[in-house]
């Protein structure tokens, strides 16, 4: 069989396992919430987007606009595609405040033995922790035009660490998912268990929800940061938590201070020209500074600590002609018919 065809079989068989997990889970869904009226325009425009799955605005803990759309329901999980790599990196914060990571300035040669090989270039064993959350390790990407021949590779870290050098780590910003799967490996390694055990343990049970476990790599490594599966207020309970600093239940889940750190400007993004932090994206909506993590077809949870406010938007996460078109919408319209309405009525 076709290694191609191994990789989609593989992929559908877990996200299908995961979508029937997270469904058995949530055998009452919710209800939507009643639509705040200030809110009214945005929930109007959203019904006019035929990519998009789901809007949800939560202000001081309270979800007061919840809108599903085109046959998508509370309890459907969505694919949040990069929007992950925020959740790998709560989990490095997580991992160094228990000592299991060393800390940001932790090469990752300590991990990878095989980057002693000879012949390997020895500027790949001084790669950072830091280097990799802030995707400027300086190897060649593993997305776009060469994420197919990844991940269907034999071997995915192997893959990614093989890559040549294209600039110095912890100088450019070059787009890479590899990155997050190199922080999943050592995830695994640091805990002595999988990504998706310690995520579960680490931070889902405490925050009240369920994760279901997503694709693996084929030595068993969880994919790092793509393909995880989560409701969109399951999306909107972990932007609670970072805009209560890393807080929820009366407990402190996430360290403050790795909260503070992430959401600081390290990186800018060549394609995108927006800034970077520790898998956060930063930028301006409405006049307020917004941190938002973002996946692939329009999965987004914006966080506006002005505002005291998350939002969440799921959409269709295939490929498609109006995709860019979508994705500029859902910007406008969060800019314009959530957060600047929001901060009218502070």
């Amino acid at each position: 069989m076709p290694r191609a065809l191994v990789w989609r079989l593989r992929v559908a068989a877990a996200i299908g396992l995961a979508i029937a997990s997270v469904q058995v889970i949530a055998q009452k869904p919710p209800a939507e919430s009643p639509a705040d009226p200030t809110f009214d325009r945005a929930v109007k425009a959203a019904t006019g987007l035929p990519r998009l799955r789901s809007l949800l605005v939560s202000r001081r803990g309270a979800v007061v606009t919840e809108r599903y759309f085109h046959g998508a329901r509370a309890a459907s999980p969505a694919n949040i595609k990069s929007a992950a790599k925020s959740v790998i990196s709560a989990l490095v914060g997580i991992a160094i405040d228990r000592r299991l990571i060393a800390g940001v300035s932790a090469p990752i040669g300590a991990y990878f033995p095989e980057l002693a090989a000879a012949g390997t270039d020895p500027r790949k064993r001084a790669i950072t922790i830091e280097d990799l959350l802030t995707m400027r390790s300086g190897l060649e990407s593993t997305s776009v035009r060469n994420y197919g021949a990844w991940v269907q590779s034999p071997n995915w870290v192997r893959f990614v660490l093989t890559r040549r050098l294209e600039s110095a780590p912890g100088t450019e910003m070059s787009y890479s998912t590899g990155n997050y799967h190199l922080l999943s490996a050592i995830l695994s390694k640091a805990s002595g268990t999988s990504t998706w055990a310690f995520a579960s343990s680490a931070l889902a049970r405490p925050l009240g929800i369920a994760l279901a476990p997503w694709p693996q790599d084929p030595q068993g490594i969880y994919f790092g940061g793509n393909e995880m599966l989560m409701t969109t207020r399951h999306m909107a309970a972990f932007g609670d938590l970072y805009l209560r600093r890393g807080r929820a239940g009366g407990r402190q889940i996430v360290p403050e201070a790795w909260v503070d750190a992430s959401f600081v400007p390290r990186a800018r993004s060549h394609w995108s020209d927006q800034l970077y932090g520790y898998g956060w994206w930063i930028r301006d909506m409405g006049g307020r500074q917004v941190r938002y993590a973002w996946g692939f077809g329009g999965q987004f949870i914006f966080i506006v600590p002005d505002l005291e406010m998350v939002v969440v938007t799921t959409s269709v996460a295939t490929p498609g002609d109006q995709r860019r078109e979508h994705l500029r919408a859902v910007y406008d319209l969060v800019e314009h018919l959530v957060i600047e309405p929001a901060a009218s009525t502070q």
